[in-house]
């Protein structure tokens, strides 16, 4: 039997539950303040949302380091890195693995901007991107762009992957227009 015959079912099973589980919870609204935190990196410091202000944030939540939808999603935004930095934009990652698997994902697939470790999930709940999957707590594929004010500017729920950071940037702009 063909691997790809049994994992391609299973990513869709996952992307489908992904979006489904986003949808049922309550994320912080546009124009709100958004959750305060404080997360662990994977080279060992600390990073705390203040440290942003007067800069735009886009902040994403995603399953699981090293599966294959997380690790395309993570390219693009490191792809895209120079556009973001031009921007005056930084990117943040948030899943629930641990600041090692972070440095240890970083290393592998040589990206060069922050993931936070959010192990007991608090974070990724209180943003409202939490899911159960197979007993586990994973975050789910949200992200939200947060303002140089340190307010929800726009949000994006059930993400898909593969042109995600391309909307994201043309979302920016016009949002640093208005």
């Amino acid at each position: 039997m063909n691997i790809k015959n049994i994992l391609l079912p299973a990513f869709v099973g996952l992307g489908t539950f992904v979006a489904m589980a986003a949808e049922t919870q309550q994320q912080p609204a546009v124009g709100q303040p958004a959750p305060g935190f404080n997360l662990t990196t994977g080279d060992g410091s600390q990073v705390n949302l203040k440290d942003y202000r007067g800069k735009w944030v886009v902040l994403y939540f995603y399953p699981k380091d090293f599966t294959s939808g997380c690790t395309m999603e993570a390219h693009n935004f490191q792809r895209d890195l120079a556009k973001y930095t031009e921007a005056d934009a930084v990117i943040l990652g948030v899943s629930v693995d641990t600041a090692q698997s972070h440095k240890d994902f970083c290393t592998k697939e040589g990206l060069n901007f922050k993931l936070l470790a959010d192990p007991d999930a608090s974070v990724s709940t209180e943003y409202g991107s939490i899911m159960d999957y197979k007993g586990s707590k994973l975050a789910a594929r949200n992200t939200f762009i947060i303002n140089p004010n340190g307010e929800i500017a726009k949000v994006y729920t059930g993400v898909k992957p593969a042109d995600h950071s391309e909307q994201v940037l043309k979302d920016l702009a016009e949002l640093k227009k208005s």
